[in-house]
């Protein structure tokens, strides 16, 4: 299996152990106020993230070009700024609009980047 599907396997189960846990939390106490960021740490996080590996798995040039590493490390990167910051902002701290937004950018830029490695030779 190629190096960056193997390291997007495993943030993919981190993300959804998070996930899970969150929504545990979530039951547990009654207080949904986090349902937002719980729905992106399972999307963004492991549904996103599992789905890039398979692709990587069953495209083992491109997983092997040396931009792959980079896409996984950006969307990885702003996949945690943004469920960490959301979470925080629907916790209200309203200091945390900017940094969700932020992290959603460095989601599409690595969503634009496995575009590219998609449609590219």
């Amino acid at each position: 299996m190629p190096k960056v599907s193997d390291f997007y396997f495993k943030a993919a189960i981190l993300f959804l152990i998070i996930g899970i846990g969150l929504g545990i939390a979530m039951a547990i106490s009654g207080n949904h106020n986090a349902l937002g960021a719980h729905a992106h740490i399972n999307l963004v996080g492991w549904a996103t993230s599992a789905l890039f590996g398979t692709y990587y798995a069953l495209s083992p040039a491109k997983a092997a070009r040396p931009l792959a590493m980079v896409q996984f490390w950006i969307h990885v990167v702003g996949a945690i700024v943004m469920t960490v910051s959301l979470y925080l902002l629907l916790q209200g701290n309203a200091a945390m609009e900017m940094i969700v937004a932020a992290g959603s950018i460095i989601v599409a830029v690595g969503v634009l980047i496995f575009a590219y490695l998609v449609f590219s030779r």
